[in-house]
Formats: C-alpha cells, sequence, structure tokens
C-alpha cells in the first residue's frame, strides 16, 4: 500500500459509492465483494485505490452485458 494511499471508513467509502452503510455492511457479511481492510479487531477500512478498482471494475457498456 502506497503512504498516499487513503484509507476511508464506511462512511466515507458508502458516500463515495453512492450506496448506503447497511449495503456495504451486509458485503462484508455476504463475502465482501467491495475490498476492505480490517484494522485490529473492530475498525473495518477502505482504500481509496481498492474503491476506483472496483468502480473499474463494475463498468459495462450495455445492460445486457455479463460481468
Amino acid at each position: 500500500m502506497a503512504i498516499t494511499d487513503k484509507l476511508l471508513n464506511t462512511k466515507e467509502a458508502a458516500q463515495l459509492l453512492g450506496v448506503s452503510k447497511a449495503f456495504l455492511e451486509r458485503d462484508r457479511w455476504a463475502g465482501a465483494r467491495v475490498p476492505f481492510i480490517k484494522v485490529g479487531s473492530r475498525a473495518v477500512r477502505y482504500r481509496l485505490s481498492d474503491l476506483e478498482g472496483y468502480i473499474e471494475g463494475r463498468l459495462r457498456h450495455s445492460t445486457s452485458e455479463v460481468a
């Protein structure tokens, strides 16, 4: 991880992605399509670069296009 790669909390990551905090919490519980980092026993953080990669990976050119 680059020292300049900002870590975001769940609320900040949700705002960046345009989803709810609950969406990210359910995603972590269900298998984490959105990569996250566990810091300590409870804190969860998201790397900005991972979120950008997730967004790029979701890019589609047609609604019928399969992931």
